[in-house]
């Protein structure tokens, strides 16, 4: 019951606090310089709390992400190589969401180890680098799977995105 009253009680506006636009950018630039060195398309999400349905089916941070990776339609690329990385601020809760062309290449429980580090830095009020360092993370295992070819096109938005 308590977690259902701060999802309800909590307003959108205090990602403004934790994510403002400066941290905002210094995502967008490590996301950017991070596609230049392999195929992957990364997307940043944060979402504040859950709304009454999601939170009456019991919704995990995990069912959440895998519904915004598809909303914001982060499998649509041409090498299936589309990631997510959700954070659910209310619940303290990372995952990462990788299509099925990562998916088949990288273990789940190296995203998860993303995720819990980024997890912990968050813990520690380091919002800033903690996302960088996520983003830095993911990069690095795109890259030593999908190197960057002299055609590396950027097919999604680098833009985190607070979802209200």
């Amino acid at each position: 019951m308590l977690r259902i009253l701060r999802h309800l009680l909590t307003p959108a506006w205090v990602l403004d606090r934790v994510f403002p636009a400066s941290v905002l950018a210094a995502i967008e630039q490590a996301v950017k310089a991070s596609e230049t060195r392999h195929r992957g398309e990364l997307r940043f999400a944060v979402e504040a709390g859950l709304d009454l349905a999601d939170l009456r089916q019991g919704v995990s941070a995990r069912e959440r992400a895998v519904e915004v990776f598809s909303r914001l339609r982060v499998w649509d690329t041409e090498e299936n190589t589309g990631v997510l990385v959700y954070v659910q601020w209310l619940d303290r809760r990372v995952e990462i969401v990788a299509d099925r062309g990562i998916a088949a290449r990288v273990a789940q429980a190296e995203w998860d180890g993303i995720c819990r580090q980024m997890e912990l830095a968050f813990r520690s009020g380091r919002f800033e680098q903690g996302a960088v360092d996520a983003v830095k993370a993911v990069g690095d295992l795109l890259t030593r799977h999908f190197p960057a070819r002299p055609d590396n096109p950027n097919e999604l938005s680098d833009r985190p995105v607070l979802l209200r």
